[in-house]
């Protein structure tokens, strides 16, 4: 058997449940990074699909409406929290039930 072949068909399937946990804890915590965002978002309160312009990212807008003046922000950035919430705890529970399917 190639090594591409060993792989393939011995490393890939063994490692899978690592590999799903990895790529769901690296969404979860990208979703959830708001100092990084802040430094490379640069705040755009837009959806930009250019990689050199600024762009939109719910933890940055949930840190500008928090830390507005207003109670009505205050609200949407609790809502934006929980929606981010939800997100993260849905895509663990699909990892979760991937695993448990096919392993």
């Amino acid at each position: 058997m190639s090594r591409a072949k060993t792989i393939l068909y011995v490393v890939v399937p063994t490692a899978k449940n690592g590999i799903v946990t990895g790529i769901v804890l690296a969404m979860a915590r990208a979703g959830g990074e708001t100092a990084p965002l802040v430094l490379t978002a640069l705040g755009n309160q837009f959806v930009s699909f250019d990689l050199t312009k600024p762009m939109a990212a719910l933890p940055l807008q949930i840190y500008s409406y928090a830390s507005s003046p207003y109670a009505d922000w205050h609200t949407k950035a609790w809502g934006s929290a929980l929606v981010l919430i939800v997100v993260i705890g849905i895509l663990s529970m699909l990892t979760r039930l991937a695993i448990r399917n096919r392993g």
